[in-house]
């Protein structure tokens, strides 16, 4: 993390965003540095300019480098700390920092106003230099995440299709640094399983030849295929975390495949043991059940 001069920070990182995370940082930032969001600009860097950092994935990025993130803000806050001690003469002990500004406390209180972040960096070549933080972590204490999923659905017997009607996904998300993106991670996760469930699978000739190799036929759920998804947010703070998160965007890919094939049992009374759960199959165990029956 480094602080320019305008009083501006830039958080750089190691991880692609994939789904929010850069925000995610800057906004962990802001809070520590107690400044608005908009004066942080988060930077996603090469091997070339960070050292290597483990993959995106795993529902891991806004936990461990958010973690990394809080570290490298409060190693600048101690500087900038130091950097205000310098130019009043005071001891560091004496300074503490609080909204975005330094604040000198005991008998020197009424002596000097606060000095904002900005200020501070206008002269921090006058008081040792630039103003930088980092943090190097093995991020450790990811907790459990848990969601439960209601899915309503339409089955046209003389075909076998189903039809999403409405799905509900309920979500222990830790802490929701960024709320709208935490929505959109559900409901991309409810997205990729409701095609597990319904269509996505691999086809091969005789052969061992794949059939299906593009989007064409390997079919994948698009925006009219889906309702709205409704997203319910439990927030449970993820006690070994700073700020208490917890990784979102795997926990909702997995109880779709069980939702809508509970859905279908209860709309048709069949127990589909299969995925995908495709028209053509679904249309052969109605069939079956049609024979059974006489």
């Amino acid at each position: 993390m480094h602080i320019n001069e305008d009083g501006t920070a830039v958080v750089v990182s190691g991880n692609p965003d994939i789904g929010g995370s850069r925000v995610s940082l800057a906004m962990m930032a802001a809070e520590v540095l107690g400044i608005p969001i908009e004066r942080v600009r988060p930077i996603v860097a090469d091997t070339s300019s960070i050292g290597y950092t483990f993959l995106t994935g795993g529902s891991r990025v806004t936990f461990a480098s958010g973690m990394a993130v809080v570290q490298a803000a409060e190693q600048v806050v101690a500087e900038l700390r130091k950097r205000a001690a310098i130019t009043w003469d005071i001891a560091v002990d004496d300074v503490v920092w609080a909204d975005g500004k330094a604040h000198a406390t005991g008998v020197s209180a009424s002596k000097f106003p606060p000095l904002t972040l900005g200020e501070i960096a206008l002269t921090a070549a006058r008081t040792g230099g630039p103003i930088s933080g980092n943090a190097q972590i093995n991020a450790q204490g990811a907790a459990p995440g848990f969601g439960t999923h209601i899915c309503d659905v339409e089955v046209d017997r003389e075909t076998g299709h189903v039809t999403i009607l409405r799905y509900t996904a309920v979500q222990d998300v830790g802490r929701a640094i960024h709320p709208s993106y935490v929505e959109g991670q559900i409901q991309g996760g409810v997205a990729q399983g409701i095609g597990w469930a319904l269509n996505e699978e691999y086809i091969y000739d005789k052969d061992g030849r794949l059939e299906n190799p593009g989007f064409l036929d390997y079919r994948v759920p698009v925006a009219s295929d889906l309702p709205m998804i409704d997203t319910v947010v439990v927030e449970v703070p993820n006690p070994r975390h700073p700020f208490g998160v917890k990784g979102v965007g795997e926990v909702p890919i997995v109880p779709p495949m069980a939702a809508v094939a509970n859905a279908i049992f209860d709309a048709v009374g069949l127990r589909m043991t299969d995925l995908p759960i495709s028209p053509p199959r679904l249309r052969a165990a109605i069939d079956r059940q049609a024979d059974a029956a006489g």
